[in-house]
C-alpha cells in the first residue's frame, strides 16, 4: 500500500514533527510506502524519516510540481524574498537531490509545468492522492493546501485521516 503524507508547510511545531515521524516510521516498518509532495515541513519531515528506515528509497515516492531544477530555483527565490530562510531552501533542495541520487525513480518530476505556483502545487496534490491508497494529513490552522489534498482524496474515494493542529504563533517556521 502507498500512503500519502500531506500537510502544512508554513507553520509547524515539535508536536507536528513528532506525529509525522511516528506515522511515517510505522508505515515504512509495516512494509508500506509513502507518497508526498516534496515541500517544506510536513513533507520534508516525512521524507527524512522514511529515508532513515528505507535506505534504498524503494518505499518512497515524491511528486514535484515541476522539474527539480525549476523547483530548486523557486525555493532559492523564496529565500531571497524572505518568505523562507536560505537554510530551509538549501536543506530541502539537498534532501530532494539526495533522494534522486539514492533512487531516481522515487522522485517524480513534472516535466510540463514551467513555474511553481498555486495551480502547479494543487496539480501536484492531485498526483500525490491519485498515486496512493490512503491520505494522512497533518493540517495546521486549516491550511488551504492541506485542505485541497483532503478534498481531492474525498473526490477520488481515497480514505483520509486528518491530524488537526492550531498554532497561535504564526511566525513559527522551524521546530
Amino acid at each position: 500500500m502507498w500512503i500519502a503524507i500531506s500537510g502544512s508547510w508554513r507553520v509547524t511545531n515539535a508536536e507536528v514533527e513528532s506525529d509525522v515521524r511516528r506515522v511515517v516510521q510505522e508505515i515504512i516498518q509495516k512494509g508500506d510506502g509513502i507518497v508526498t509532495g516534496g515541500a517544506l515541513n510536513v513533507d520534508s519531515f516525512a521524507l527524512d524519516e522514511a529515508l532513515k528506515h528505507d535506505l534504498g528509497a524503494r518505499q518512497i515516492r515524491v511528486f514535484l510540481p515541476t522539474t527539480l531544477k525549476i523547483y530548486a530555483d523557486h525555493y532559492r527565490k523564496r529565500a531571497r524574498e524572505g518568505v523562507i530562510t536560505e537554510q530551509q531552501a538549501e536543506d530541502l533542495i539537498n534532501q530532494l537531490f539526495e533522494l534522486k541520487n539514492i533512487n531516481p525513480r522515487a522522485l517524480i518530476e513534472n516535466m510540463e509545468n514551467t513555474e511553481v505556483n498555486k495551480e502547479s502545487y494543487f496539480q501536484r496534490n492531485s498526483e500525490v492522492v491519485r498515486n496512493s491508497n490512503e491520505l494522512i494529513v497533518f493540517q495546521v490552522n486549516n491550511s488551504a493546501g492541506a485542505q485541497d489534498a483532503v478534498d481531492k482524496a474525498k473526490e477520488m474515494n481515497v480514505p483520509v485521516k486528518i491530524f488537526s493542529y492550531t498554532i497561535d504563533n504564526l511566525k513559527t517556521r522551524e521546530t
